[in-house]
């Protein structure tokens, strides 16, 4: 990587579209969409700034090791990440969604021990674990809802936007555990060492959250 330049890591689909117009009032814009081409680093109008395109799950990662010095990532993902190296200072409130346990809409008894079906591991640990209540946790990457379908697991512990999902399956939210936004991630050593120009970006970004606030 060009050590001159700022690197920022963003994920396909739903995040990079909704991030697209916050780094747009930074004056920040690809010059190609990440969905019309195959390329992986994509530059911007601006010389100096430039998109990498990687796996969600992979931002944290990305940014932590220094490979890009900035990144968008969902606070689901965060915690699962689990590392250190870099800083998140700000919550650019785009991608809202709920972590939520889910069970089976006829359930009659509750079992003793619990099996949970998540791809949240950790998340799915900790809540459980302040809950005082002992369960197995079953990791599973995709397909959530059909673990309680097939008797794999007696609830799921997974992402909800409207639930319409849980329900044609079945499910339907039950516990709540945390409210999950995407965040704006720095590499602790980019933020010293391009501090103005990171510094910059993000001001810039956090205004154009606030004017998107107060415009709903």
């Amino acid at each position: 990587m060009n050590d001159k330049k700022i690197t920022i890591a963003l994920s396909k689909g739903r995040i990079f579209k909704d991030t697209l117009p916050l780094f747009k009032h930074a004056d920040i814009e690809p010059v190609e969409h990440p969905e019309k081409t195959r390329k992986l680093i994509i530059e911007t109008n601006q010389a100096d700034v430039r998109f990498l395109i990687v796996r969600a799950t992979d931002v944290p990662t990305y940014v932590q090791y220094g490979a890009a010095d900035m990144g968008v990532s969902g606070k689901d993902v965060i915690i699962e990440h689990g590392g250190d190296g870099y800083y998140e200072p700000l919550d650019l409130k785009i991608a809202n969604c709920r972590l939520m346990v889910a069970s089976p809409i006829d359930e009659i008894d509750e079992p003793k021990k619990l099996r949970i079906a998540t791809k949240y591991v950790n998340s799915a640990k900790k809540y459980f674990a302040e809950k005082g209540q002992q369960v197995e946790i079953i990791k599973l990457y995709g397909s959530m809802e059909l673990a309680p379908l097939i008797n794999l697991s007696d609830r799921i512990v997974d992402l909800v936007e409207t639930g319409n999902t849980l329900k044609a399956n079945g499910l339907k939210p039950t516990e709540h555990i945390r409210n999950i936004s995407s965040r704006l991630i720095i590499n602790r050593a980019s933020m010293k060492m391009k501090h103005q120009k990171i510094k910059e970006i993000m001001n810039a970004l956090e205004e154009a959250v606030t004017n998107k606030s107060q415009q709903k």
